[in-house]
């Protein structure tokens, strides 16, 4: 079944065509990646998908069935899908537990009084929110970090944390933006290993990321793209092979 239908997609800006007629479904519990030089027009499909680039040039985003494409980001959000981004955006000055139950308070029903009076309900709520949070912690690996400062975690340390807070929301469908940008090989592994655990889980994903290494791993799909078209579409082994991705890539003809 697919969660997420991509039809005819067109995305302009003034003369400049970004992504061109782009069509491709997301199937629920996979791995959909997205590939392409740099140029290709993965950033701008991907901010289409999330809300962040409004109104779309042509074409539909369907999620569950319903159409998307018309929707904020807030409003996509509240849909199912959650996103990390690529340059990592953290509150520095709150700690890793902290970051994680931002996530979960989205999910939670207390009013803002009851949370200024500090009545019983709203304590009741901020424990199990803290009790989710850290669910969501020990599911990425790092609920042993849970009291440091993000500001002070490494690199791939700080990807964990993005991811477990995106997780907080709950989604259906999780984006994400380069989740190994900056990371070393170890990290990376680690990454890796931590998106097809979240798949398993039964949370669908779509990512964008250029380590092509990674994306041939951990993929179920893979969607390759060139000067804002879809040139190849099929499992990791059927683009690796593909002679027009070959071509973007290697430049051969």
């Amino acid at each position: 079944m697919s969660l997420l239908e991509v039809n005819n997609l067109s995305k302009s800006f003034g003369g400049l065509r970004a992504v061109r007629e782009v069509t491709f479904d997301v199937e629920e519990g996979t791995i959909h990646g997205i590939i392409g030089p740099n140029g290709a027009g993965k950033t701008t499909l991907f901010n289409c998908i999330a809300g962040s680039i409004r109104p779309l040039s042509g074409g539909t985003i369907l999620f569950n069935g319903r159409p998307i494409h018309h929707l904020p980001p807030h409003r996509v959000a509240a849909c199912g899908i959650a996103r990390t981004f690529q340059t990592i955006k953290l509150f520095s000055r709150m700690t890793v537990l902290e970051n994680v139950m931002v996530g979960c308070h989205t999910q939670s029903r207390g009013s803002l009084l009851s949370g200024m009076l500090s009545l019983p309900k709203a304590r009741k709520a901020e424990r199990s929110i803290r009790a989710a949070a850290m669910d969501h912690l020990a599911a990425a690996g790092i609920a042993d970090l849970a009291a440091a400062d993000a500001q002070q975690l490494s690199f791939g340390q700080q990807r964990s944390v993005e991811l477990a807070r995106a997780l907080a929301l709950r989604p259906r469908l999780l984006l994400l933006d380069e989740p190994a940008s900056g990371l070393t090989m170890h990290e990376t592994d680690r990454i890796g290993e931590l998106i097809v655990r979240i798949r398993d889980s039964g949370i669908t994903v779509l990512v964008v990321e250029h380590d092509m290494s990674l994306m041939m791993t951990i993929c179920d799909t893979i969607t390759a793209l060139s000067f804002g078209s879809r040139i190849a579409q099929g499992t990791p082994r059927e683009v690796q092979s593909h002679p027009e991705v070959i071509r973007v890539y290697l430049g051969v003809e």
